[in-house]
């Protein structure tokens, strides 16, 4: 993860002041959402409850190693601002890529799940299950048209290394995205 881009005279530019300001709030709001999620899973005998389909565990392993991947992609963009704003739209539009292959992944999971019974009004572990994922789901979508945004902009010419700043938050709240996940990966599919 690269620092923040930091401007003559050490200003922040302010898209990165305003993402981390965002995430703040993310951050409580998925704290929220998680600590919900224990303490149901802490009141319950059984968890999951019997004869609720299983959690894909296998297969969102190889996902959540995707949007690791893309963790790597998104890196990548910020050197390949420094040579020019091409190479740096080209490694945000594959981690878009790989954010909208992530999403298309666990939506098949889900059609699954349904399918097997697992429906958000199937009791707490289906509701908190679907709404702690579901709210992921909905970031990364929002991480992915963001990404797909500022990689139109920097294919542009709209930003170079010293105009940085919201390739850099794209990139914040990329990571954001990456580490709610992993905490929703050990959480929720352990």
């Amino acid at each position: 993860m690269s620092a923040p881009p930091v401007r003559p005279g050490g200003v922040i530019p302010n898209a990165v002041v305003g993402m981390l300001a965002f995430l703040a709030t993310e951050t409580m709001f998925f704290a929220g959402l998680m600590s919900a999620f224990m303490i149901l899973k802490a009141g319950s005998i059984v968890w999951p409850p019997p004869n609720q389909p299983r959690l894909p565990a296998p297969v969102t392993a190889i996902n959540t190693l995707l949007l690791l991947f893309s963790g790597f992609t998104v890196a990548r963009s910020s050197g390949a601002l420094k040579r020019s704003s091409e190479s740096a739209a080209q490694w945000l539009r594959y981690t878009a890529t790989l954010g909208f292959v992530f999403l298309l992944i666990q939506g098949s999971e889900w059609v699954r799940l349904i399918q097997h019974g697992l429906t958000s009004n199937g009791g707490n572990y289906a509701g908190v299950f679907y709404t702690l994922i579901g709210t992921h789901a909905l970031h990364v979508l929002g991480g992915v048209l963001f990404l797909a945004t500022v990689a139109r902009n920097a294919r542009r010419g709209r930003y170079s290394a010293t105009q940085a700043g919201v390739v850099s938050a794209a990139q914040l709240y990329w990571y954001f995205i990456i580490f709610v996940w992993l905490v929703l990966y050990v959480v929720v599919y352990q």
